[in-house]
Order: structure tokens, then C-alpha cells, then sequence
């Protein structure tokens, strides 16, 4: 089509340059339209010429020319004739203004495509996630329904039990009364023993009396196995109905669990929010701002004591907000929390980098932050856990922490704490998250099969950023996910609470017996 027109306006002008050059050039247009300039204008346009020729045509009008007097026409050009073209350069203009708008239309149509793709991604991913919800949820439903039969079962025989708990009762009873209608006849003989006493007895009364205390004795043994039998009897249904205690609270539990996971809220399925930010305003003064804290340690030295949100400015840098803990000899700034599993630290590397969660439960303040915080001097860093008997231990190491451009390394020493010592294995190693895999295992993503960023190594046991376990997970490659923080070969378990904090080298060192709990036995 484009061709065509072309070709058409290349006729029209070659008709028209012999009759009408005077014209144009009072009318301000080219001389002449050659072959050439018309092969470069429909080169330069690539969408459809039909609206943008007439409207160049219509330009070139002198009565739409823009020129105030009307035309001069040559001596051999009649009055009614005009020209019909544009100047070529104002086609250009126009065509070169319509290939910007489609330049940015392009870039508008690819930008949206990969926004699209993006959410597709993470539909995958929430797809894979409630699927393997789904399966969970099958698992459970299969025990609760095992869980019902044996619990029939148990019933059927506890009533077994019972049946046979009423019969010998009644047995006991009849011994008992044969024990007192016994016990009588004693009493009769040793008062005819008393009476006798007094003259000679003779060889058969003492053969009676011999076979009584035999009937005797035989009758005390039978009760003494009677009643040996009812006290096992009374253990064996005891035993039962601890099993069938036990089995009720495995069936509540299970229910329970089956609700927590129907009744998840889709923020834990979706990103973790981003934690707030240092607010200014305009009547902020510059003088306000560089008056911050450098971190809480700053803040607990100039008097405060409450511990909570606080403004900090780190080494002059830009602002953001901190949880300090106040409740030691000394102020410490709070990197990572987890109290409840409230927030899904299965989280990108922007996130990591600039902190996710909710200071008033569970958070990451970020790496960016961080790193800032260490660069003010020696460091120490102080790991908090606690497991579900309420057990409570710490470790501190000196801490170090490389910037972006060596993916935050780190660097730790051990110093104090009644916790052992995992971490000597991934000092050094870089940090890594499930879209950024910086660890030394060569066959897999350890922040992706561990699900939570870490310094791994390949991958190692230790991972306290993993996923939140309210009930001890059914499969070794689920407790393996969990909160972990595994010393050599014990069984994998996930904590109930951690807690990671940094402060300056020179603040006093924690008392071990002011965080650490005082049970005695083996923590984790």
C-alpha cells in the first residue's frame, strides 16, 4: 500500500513541476521531489502513509501555508490551480516525531511484558507453595483418619476392660466374704482351742485343726493372686487410657494444624513488608538530624533506657529506623528477630539488603544497614536463642562484615556464651538468598532448598533466618528448612526464638547468668 501511494505522489509531481514552478516557489516548497527523496521517505515511515500525505499535501496550500499574501500565480497557470504537496522537510519533521512516539510505545510494550513476567513468576511460586499445602494437608487428613480407627479400636477394648474389671470385682467380693466367713471360723475354733485347753486334746481335733489352717492358707494365697491379677488388670487399663489420652491430643493437635494451614494468612504466602522508614518533614532542621544517635549504644549512653524504635544516623550516613534493646548494662541494635513466624523470611536479595518484617514482631533491618553499623569500629556481634522448654543460651563473636561489592562477607571470632560454636564453618563466606546464590555448594542453592538467606557455606546446619515451625516437622527435608542451629551430628530441630544484635566492642560483655538460662541439662 505504501508503495503505491508513493508511487502515485511521484506521478503527481512529475506533472505538476512543469506547470507550477513559479507557484511553489511562492508558496515556500522544494524545487523538485526526486526519486531518491521519495525512496528515503518511505524508508524513514514505517506506519501507514494515507492520513500523514494528506495532511502533508494540505500543508503545502497557500491558503494554509501560514503566509499572509495570497499567492502569485505565473502567466501560464490558470487561477484555480494550487499545489498539493508539503515541503518534504516538514514530512520528515512529521515522520521522524511519529517514529519517536512508536520508539516509545516499543519500550512502554516491552517494560510491561517483563512486569508480566514478573507475576507470573511469582504466581509459580505461589502455586508451588499451595500445593505443597495441599499435599501437607493430605498427609494429615490420612492420620486423622488412622488416628480415628485406632481411637475406635482403643475404645472397643477399654470397654473390654472394663467388662472385665466389673467381673473381678465381683470376684474379690465373693473372696472377701469367704475371707470373713473364714476369719469367723477361726475365732470359733480358737475359742474351742481356749475351752480345750483346759483338758488333753485329741489326735483328730488336732487333725482338724491342721486342715483348717490349710483351708486357710490356700484361701489367703487365692486372694493374694486375685488380687495380684486386678492390680494388673488396673496398670493395663491405665495404660490403655494413656494411649487414648495421648491419641486425643495427637487428633486435636493434628485439627489444629489442619486450621492453621486453611486459615494462613496470604501476607506469610506474599512478600514480607518493608519495614518503616526515617520519616522527615519540613520543619526538620539539618541540625535535628545530625544530632542522631550513631546507633542504640549512642543512645544508651546519652540516658535512655526504654527499649524500642529509635531514629539512628550510623557514621554520618543516611538516617533509618532501629530497634534498640535496652535491657542490658548496655544499648544494642537489632538486626533480626523471630518471636511467632508472623513474616516469610524466604525473601529476595533487594530485600535482605534493605530490610523486610515489622519491628514489633518478627524483621530484618537489612544488610545495607548493617554494614553501616560496622564500619563505625570493632564490633560485637550477640546471638540470642531460645527453644520450645523455654531454654535460653548465647553466643557472641567479634564481628566483622564486608560491603556490596564482596556480597557482604562475613567475618566472625569467637568470644563468649554458653552456646557451641556452628558458625566457625561459615566465617567468611558471602551472603546468599534464593535469587542470588553466592555459597560453595556446586550442585544446588542452599538459600533456596533452606528457604531464608544465610552465610551459607555447603549449606551447612546452621540457619536462622529458615522457615517458622509452630509443630515439629513430619520429614527430615522439613526440619532441615526450620530455624537451625546444628552443632555436628544432632538431629535437626527448629527454635522458638531468635534474637541477633550488634554493639560496639568497648560496651561491657553480657553476664551469662543475667541471659542464659539456669536449668540444668542439654540445650536444643
Amino acid at each position: 500500500m505504501n508503495s503505491l501511494i508513493i508511487d502515485l505522489i511521484q506521478d503527481k509531481v512529475h506533472k505538476a513541476q512543469d506547470h507550477h514552478l513559479s507557484h511553489r516557489r511562492a508558496a515556500g516548497c522544494p524545487h523538485n521531489i526526486t526519486n531518491t527523496q521519495l525512496e528515503n521517505l518511505h524508508e524513514n515511515m514505517r506506519i501507514p502513509l494515507i492520513p500523514v500525505l494528506l495532511v502533508a499535501a494540505a500543508a503545502c496550500v497557500p491558503s494554509l501555508s501560514g503566509e499572509g499574501g495570497p499567492p502569485v500565480l505565473g502567466p501560464e497557470a490558470p487561477a484555480e490551480t494550487r499545489s498539493r504537496f508539503a515541503a518534504l522537510d516538514d514530512v520528515r519533521l512529521l515522520g521522524n516525531g511519529l517514529l519517536q512516539l512508536g520508539q516509545s510505545l516499543r519500550e512502554f510494550v516491552q517494560k510491561t511484558r517483563g512486569q508480566i513476567n514478573d507475576i507470573f513468576q511469582k504466581l509459580n511460586i505461589f502455586d508451588n507453595s499451595f500445593y505443597q499445602l495441599s499435599v501437607l494437608a493430605s498427609e494429615i487428613k490420612e492420620e486423622e483418619e488412622e488416628l480415628k480407627k485406632t481411637t475406635v479400636v482403643l475404645k472397643a477394648n477399654n470397654e473390654e476392660i472394663k467388662n472385665m474389671s466389673v467381673k473381678i470385682g465381683s470376684k474379690v467380693d465373693s473372696i472377701l466374704q469367704e475371707k470373713t466367713q473364714l476369719k469367723n471360723k477361726v475365732e470359733g475354733l480358737e475359742e474351742k482351742l481356749s475351752s480345750m485347753s483346759h483338758g488333753l486334746v485329741t489326735s483328730e481335733q488336732v487333725a482338724e485343726i491342721n486342715g483348717l489352717r490349710e483351708v486357710i492358707h490356700s484361701q489367703e494365697r487365692s486372694i493374694s493372686e486375685l488380687l495380684e491379677a486386678v492390680r494388673e488388670q488396673s496398670d493395663q487399663l491405665n495404660h490403655q487410657r494413656a494411649k487414648i489420652r495421648i491419641l486425643e491430643e495427637k487428633f486435636t493437635l493434628n485439627t489444629l494444624t489442619q486450621e492453621t494451614i486453611e486459615k494462613m494468612p496470604d501476607s506469610f504466602r506474599s512478600e514480607a513488608p518493608t519495614l518503616a522508614p526515617y520519616l522527615t518533614s519540613s520543619s526538620t532542621s539539618p541540625t535535628s538530624t545530625t544530632n542522631l544517635p550513631s546507633d542504640c549504644s549512642d543512645l544508651f549512653n546519652r540516658g535512655e533506657r526504654v527499649s524500642g524504635v529509635y531514629a539512628i544516623r550510623p557514621n554520618g550516613m543516611e538516617p533509618f529506623m532501629a530497634f534498640c534493646d535496652m535491657s542490658k548494662d548496655h544499648g544494642a541494635t537489632v538486626i533480626q528477630r523471630r518471636t511467632d513466624g508472623s513474616v516469610n523470611f524466604d525473601q529476595s536479595w533487594e530485600k535482605y539488603e534493605n530490610g523486610f518484617g515489622d519491628f514489633q514482631g518478627d524483621f530484618w533491618l537489612g544488610l545495607r544497614s548493617l554494614h553501616s553499623l560496622v564500619t563505625q569500629g570493632s564490633s560485637v556481634l550477640h546471638i540470642q536463642l531460645e527453644d520450645w522448654k523455654q531454654n535460653r543460651r548465647f553466643i557472641e563473636y567479634r564481628f566483622n562484615l564486608n560491603g556490596p561489592e564482596s556480597n557482604y562477607t562475613i567475618h566472625l571470632t569467637h568470644l563468649s556464651g554458653d552456646l557451641p560454636d556452628p558458625m566457625i564453618n561459615h566465617t567468611g563466606m558471602m551472603f546468599s538468598t534464593k535469587d542470588r546464590d553466592n555459597d560453595k555448594h556446586q550442585e544446588s542453592n542452599c538459600a533456596h532448598d533452606y528457604t531464608g538467606g544465610w552465610w551459607y557455606n555447603a549449606c551447612g546446619d546452621t540457619n536462622l533466618n529458615g522457615r517458622y515451625f509452630h509443630v515439629r516437622a513430619k520429614g527430615r527435608s522439613d526440619r532441615r528448612r526450620g530455624i537451625q542451629w546444628k552443632p555436628g551430628q544432632k538431629a535437626y530441630y527448629s527454635l522458638k526464638f531468635t534474637q541477633i544484635s550488634v554493639h560496639p566492642a568497648a560496651s561491657p560483655s553480657t553476664n551469662p547468668s543475667s541471659t542464659a538460662s539456669t536449668e540444668t541439662g542439654v540445650f536444643l
